[in-house]
């Protein structure tokens, strides 16, 4: 992996924000990204397959160990969270706040055999909140890769930094996440995570030169809220865990195609054609996973376009995932994806991202049409709503300082 380079100009930046905030000079200064869904929409809570990538997007720290129990991190625009490394057991009024994450992570570790000790940290983040980029699990990953560096001799891996950024979220945090947005940010570059068998995922790093591909990878902010959406969120597991319920399984990676195919009637009976089409989604969007990744090894890139462009139609038809029910004056992701159709003019590729109805929209662009593309969209979605982003090789690291 390639060292990430912390310039001059950005390193006073975060020096003047820690000798503000604690009145001393950092010593080291670290990095995770955030990360962006590239292939298997909504697989990943049936135990199925995903294609992540770290973006050029990301949390970074100047950090100093102060020498007592303490751990405090001001992050740029929030409070500043302090937790103390002698408490390392979830606190119940902590959850659902940044100090749980903080206290899981540096349990995790000291679990490991880490002696985990106070440090100093200040943050910012150029991560999008709410865009579908996972902040969360860039700040895990942050903090677990400084207390990897700082306390444990780098000894713990990159994918075990993801995990224990799950251990934290799952157990402190309160929040019954999965693996593959922190997989995505520690790992860096891309990674197929498949979670059929969910304490051992199998993690395959694709290795491709996005850079070279002749297109820019876009996330367009639909400028949808997320409010009063909670149970669209819900119903889509909701429903496919009805599905299984017929099979007496608990999720889909444990029912054969076929015989979902052969039941589909009496299927379309107990549990509703929605609930059915979902799960026509599901088996076909966790097959184009690995159709994904064999075309990126293979330099495929026209593949690979065609495979996403499938993705988007079927989250879109089959999934569901773009209007919420009922919904008419508002169809914002529907527009978004209306508007990626219209100027890419069957070029590049375009999907929902992330958990769709609100948020974010996905698009590959051809460096010549790019200007044309995010002036039309702004023009709609109002200005900076398109996102030109980059796949970032390196994942959670230590910077090295130019």
């Amino acid at each position: 992996m390639s060292a990430l380079i912390l310039t001059p100009s950005e390193k006073q930046i975060l020096d003047a924000g820690f000798q503000q905030t604690f009145g001393a000079v950092p010593e080291r200064y670290f990095s995770a990204p955030g990360r962006t869904e590239i292939g298997g929409n909504h697989t990943d809570h049936q135990r199925g397959r995903v294609l992540a990538a770290a973006v050029n997007l990301d949390t970074r720290a100047a950090v100093r160990v102060n020498g007592t129990s303490r751990i405090r991190i001001l992050s740029k625009g929030y409070p500043m969270c302090q937790v103390d490394t002698a408490e390392l057991t979830p606190v119940e009024a902590e959850i659902n706040t940044t100090p749980a994450l903080i206290r899981g992570v540096a349990a995790r570790f000291h679990q490991m055999g880490c002696d985990v000790r106070g440090f100093d940290a200040y943050c910012e983040s150029t991560v999008l909140p709410g865009s579908g980029l996972s902040s969360s699990a860039a700040y895990e990953v942050l903090i677990g890769t400084i207390i990897n560096g700082l306390f444990f001799d780098g000894k713990v891996s990159q994918p075990e930094i993801a995990q224990i950024g799950q251990y934290a979220e799952n157990v402190f945090f309160g929040k019954p996440c999965g693996l593959m947005d922190q997989m995505a940010s520690a790992v860096g570059n891309l990674v197929s995570i498949d979670f059929l068998d969910k304490d051992k995922p199998v993690i395959d790093p694709v290795d491709f030169d996005f850079a070279s591909c002749g297109h820019a990878l876009c996330i367009i902010d639909s400028q949808a809220s997320h409010a009063d959406l909670t149970d669209e969120y819900a119903a889509i597991p909701g429903e496919l865990k009805a599905i299984c319920a017929q099979f007496g399984k608990d999720v889909l990676t444990q029912i054969d195609e076929a015989d979902f195919y052969a039941r589909i009637p009496e299927l379309r009976k107990a549990c509703g054609d929605r609930a059915v089409l979902r799960a026509v989604h599901f088996y076909q969007e966790n097959a184009r996973v690995p159709k994904q990744v064999a075309a990126l090894k293979a330099g495929d890139f026209d593949a690979f376009l065609s495979l996403v462009k499938q993705s988007g139609y079927s989250s879109y038809m089959y999934l569901q995932n773009v209007i919420p029910a009922g919904y008419k004056e508002h169809q914002d992701v529907a527009v978004s994806l209306a508007l990626c159709e219209h100027y890419l003019n069957g070029r590049g590729a375009y999907r929902v991202h992330g958990g769709g109805f609100a948020g974010t929209v996905q698009a590959f662009v051809p460096f010549d049409l790019l200007e044309t593309f995010r002036t039309g969209i702004d023009a709609v979605l109002g200005q900076g709503a398109c996102h030109v982003l980059s796949i970032r090789p390196q994942g959670g690291v230590e910077m090295v300082v130019e």
